[in-house]
């Protein structure tokens, strides 16, 4: 096709704002749209080559994969290759198998499912992925490998007006079901082909029906297209449903500056426009891993500028002596296609990544501390209870239960700690958990809202209805509702929360509203409980702020020193006093028993994150396997009846 400046310059407009997102979403909130526009620029051109193949009879599908693969594979795999043996020095064993893993999901076009099966776009777990942004590269090479074969089978029962026809009716229907499956299915929604593929289809639209236009009106259009896209990446922020119907106005906008076609415009023709547009996808490329290196070695704010540099230079660089690297992509036999470099690269990456991932990150090669370290974070809950949606999740003997825990995650992370409390061969004890679900009734979860209400019925109808007179132990983390996840102030104004029926009072500090209504539910719960069981409440436990075993098998291999990841007593108290009091003002208004996880997890003024170099945590704020049996002793009071 002929090279058109207007939409190279759009890949500019794409790519800053991706990278901008990327490294400080602050600076355009909506910046992961560039991806969006990214997908129309693509649709449009393969359309262009698709449908000019087949007007013309000389269209051949493997031709059009072998060019698109000598255009992604190279820079890709470089990439790759350069992330594997950055990880073999400094990359701890459980990343490193993971970056495996992601390296040959990257290389078959597979990561946007493998990312969709572990975790959200926009979660924090998320930044320590090296790879995360190739997803928008599976889904789009899995467009690549079905439009064509889609389009040259209608072709040979359908004139190409229809077709035409058929793919503007394929994109309104794409466009509708992926407005509902952002709803439905937020998470598959976000990362899937079959919600982005109209995005796609729209650049089609673009090719298929140009729209001619004078050349006022041409600045007009472009200038609105403008205004869409770059309206999108300040107005809407990740906090919206995405892609939903809110992805349509920089996919509008996208398909109006492609449809004016002005190769002359300020906005996209200008020379800084055109050099970084051409640079676009090894940019696009190279950013991500250098966020995460900001995000992975705790660098200051200051890297941020390096990086946005750094993803410049370097994209420059590969844009020039990688992507510029030219392959052969047409063959006269199909026995020739053997000789076809892409394959080879995707073949040989493919496998280093996979050996990185089958050999636990070749575990070998690390010191035994590092990997005992690293090795926590995997040490969890071995029932599944909660990630099994196990309900009720028995441990032991069913028939002579002693105990019923309930809560968040919080509470399937000390799950074991209460079934080591009975001879589980003649006990036995029940889980009740769900993620991001404290167990207070009427509490609303600000990440889980409606589900997390549903389920807290759910969990309260079967505690009155079964296994009377069972002690039920309550751990949940209310901090958070309080405090938020890293106990920054949950709501900024007191205008943003409606308060409940109950509270008549006028408030004008967030937190005394938030106080008193987390203290009513409790109480709430705590009655309703009451009626059929004792209840214990347990305090909270101390949160170290850090991913306790990435930190410290990270600070061992890299040998900095900093080995010991306590906190101070005071500091524990200090951070949850407002809750123990809530806690504690409870439990003697309804003549409950507290248990207090700090007698037993702090010492010496210091809360412990590790022992002997062995985490005590799984992450930051949830006890592993190894640490949560240091509470069996608090749960034996529970179980063994020692406590009244």
């Amino acid at each position: 096709m002929k090279f058109r400046k207007d939409i190279n310059g759009l890949r500019a407009i794409a790519v800053i704002a991706v990278v901008f997102f990327h490294f400080n979403e602050s600076w355009m909130p909506g910046g992961f749209a560039g991806v969006d526009v990214f997908f129309v620029i693509s649709g449009f051109l393969m359309t262009g080559i698709i449908f000019k193949g087949i007007e013309n009879d000389n269209f051949s599908v493997l031709n059009f994969y072998i060019s698109r693969a000598n255009r992604i594979f190279p820079a890709l795999a470089f990439l790759c290759l350069i992330l594997l043996v950055f990880g073999w020095f400094y990359i701890t064993p459980l990343d490193y198998k993971a970056l495996g893993k992601h390296v040959a999901s990257s290389m078959t076009f597979l990561s946007n499912v493998v990312y969709w099966k572990e975790s959200g776009y926009f979660d924090a777990v998320s930044h320590g992925k090296w790879l995360l942004h190739t997803w928008s590269l599976s889904a789009e090479w899995q467009f690549y490998i079905i439009y064509p074969l889609v389009l040259v089978s209608m072709r040979k029962f359908m004139s190409v007006k229809v077709m035409k026809a058929t793919v503007l009716f394929g994109t309104i229907l794409g466009f509708v079901f992926c407005v509902i499956a952002t709803y439905k299915w937020p998470n598959p929604a976000y990362y899937l082909l079959p919600t982005r593929a109209w995005e796609l289809m729209v650049g089609g639209v673009a090719y298929l029906y140009p729209i001619v236009l004078k050349k006022e009106r041409k600045k007009i259009l472009e200038l609105f297209g403008l205004l869409l896209i770059v309206g999108s990446y300040f107005l809407i922020s990740k906090d919206n449903p995405w892609p939903g119907y809110l992805a349509f106005f920089p996919v509008l906008g996208s398909f109006f500056i492609i449809q004016s076609q002005r190769d002359d415009s300020f906005f996209t023709g200008n020379i800084v426009s055109q050099k970084i547009g051409m640079w676009s996808y090894s940019i696009y490329l190279w950013h991500w891993p250098l966020v995460v290196v900001i995000y992975y070695f705790s660098l200051s704010d200051k890297f941020i500028y390096v990086g946005v540099f750094l993803s410049l230079f370097i994209g420059f660089l590969s844009n020039k002596y990688v992507e510029g690297v030219k392959l052969k992509s047409s063959f006269s036999s199909f026995s020739s296609y053997l000789k076809c470099k892409p394959v080879y690269i995707l073949l040989g990456v493919s496998v280093c990544g996979s050996g990185v991932f089958f050999t636990n990150g070749f575990e070998y090669h690390y010191s035994d501390a590092v990997v005992v370290a690293s090795n926590e974070s995997i040490n969890r809950n071995p029932y599944r209870c909660m990630n099994d949606h196990k309900f009720p999740c028995y441990i032991g003997n069913e028939k002579n239960i002693k105990a019923i825990i309930v809560g968040d995650s919080h509470a399937d992370a000390l799950t074991t700690a209460v079934a080591h409390s009975v001879d589980l061969k003649k006990e036995g004890v029940i889980a009740l958990t769900m993620s991001s679900c404290p167990f207070v009734l009427n509490l609303m979860s600000t990440k889980n809202g409606d589900k997390c209400y549903k389920e807290n019925a759910r969990r309260i109808e079967y505690l009155e209805s079964n296994y009377d007179s069972v002690p039920v132990i309550l751990v949940s983390r209310m901090g958070a509702y309080l405090y938020g996840q890293s106990n920054p102030q949950r709501v900024k104004d007191i205008s943003d929360i409606q308060p409940s029926v109950y509270f008549t009072k006028p408030y004008t500090k967030v937190e005394d509203l938030l106080y008193d209504e987390l203290k009513f539910n409790l109480s709430l719960t705590v009655d309703k409980l009451l009626i059929n069981h004792p209840v214990y409440i347990v305090q909270p436990t101390p949160e170290m702020r850090k991913n306790v075993p990435a930190t410290l098998a990270r600070n061992l291999l890299l040998d900095n020193g900093d080995y010991d990841l306590s906190i101070d007593y005071g500091l524990y108290i200090q951070r949850n006093e407002r809750l123990r009091n809530l806690i504690n003002e409870v439990s003697i208004k309804k003549n409950i028993v507290v248990l207090d996880p700090a007698p037993y997890l702090c010492h010496n003024d210091r809360c412990l994150a590790q022992i002997k170099g062995r985490p005590i945590y799984y992450d930051g704020d949830h006890m592993s396997e190894y640490g949560n049996k240091l509470l069996t002793p608090m749960f034996k009071l529970v179980t063994e009846k020692n406590i009244n």
